[in-house]
């Protein structure tokens, strides 16, 4: 079953958007809890996919240079093969925590 990511991160971002998990930010060394971490990841992720987009829009217009197209496609695969990673991290360790005894 193919996922569309944007709509994927989309969702995400809506998600995200309704979670206050841990509002106190005093205690948080980087100064952001883990919700808004993850928001800013997810608004980030979902930026380059729409820079990518739009510079693959204007070389089929033929307003965009090559290089500039590819350079945008280089940094949406990098950046989705990095959310998929970290995302299979996330299972990974989620998975781990249910199978600890009680």
């Amino acid at each position: 079953m193919a996922v569309n990511f944007t709509e994927a991160v989309n969702a995400y971002k809506q998600v995200a958007g309704k979670a206050q998990i841990g509002s106190d930010t005093k205690n948080d060394p980087l100064g952001e809890d883990f919700a808004s971490t993850l928001k800013g990841v997810a608004t980030d992720t979902l930026s380059t996919m729409q820079h990518a987009e739009n510079k693959t829009l204007l070389a089929a217009a033929g307003k965009a240079d090559v290089t500039d197209v590819v350079t945008a496609m280089s940094e949406a695969e990098v950046t989705l093969q990095t959310v998929v990673a970290v995302r299979d991290k996330v299972v990974q360790a989620y998975q781990e925590i249910l199978r600890m005894p009680i």
